[in-house]
């Protein structure tokens, strides 16, 4: 079967942070902004000083199927792992993908 590349933005809020929580996830924030993490492998995890929303960017390979659903659940299962990294909870998790391989670009 033929394998696509998939880059896949999962959504979520953070919910019920304790303070510990809080400041765990305030000392990281410069490192986690929007604009400083794009999408790679492992994927990165970007929020901001308001820890309210979360975003997590990662590229994946898959092989290519009907659905996107499998790949946005592999995506999901990352955001969750990196998410609980800092020993916090989430909820309202989404995600999308976009399959980059059939993205057409038009050349002048």
């Amino acid at each position: 079967m033929v394998e696509h590349t998939y880059r896949v933005i999962v959504r979520g809020r953070f919910t019920d942070l304790d303070q510990a929580g809080r400041q765990r996830l305030l000392a990281q924030v410069d490192r986690h902004g929007l604009l400083t993490n794009g999408f790679s492998e492992r994927g990165a995890l970007s929020y901001d000083r308001s820890l309210d929303f979360f975003s997590f960017r990662v590229q994946l390979r898959a092989e290519v199927e009907a659905s996107d659903r499998a790949v946005c659940d592999r995506a999901m299962a990352l955001a969750a792992q990196a998410v609980e990294a800092f020993g916090v909870d989430f909820r309202d998790m989404r995600a999308s993908a976009t399959d980059v391989d059939l993205i057409k670009v038009r050349r002048r």
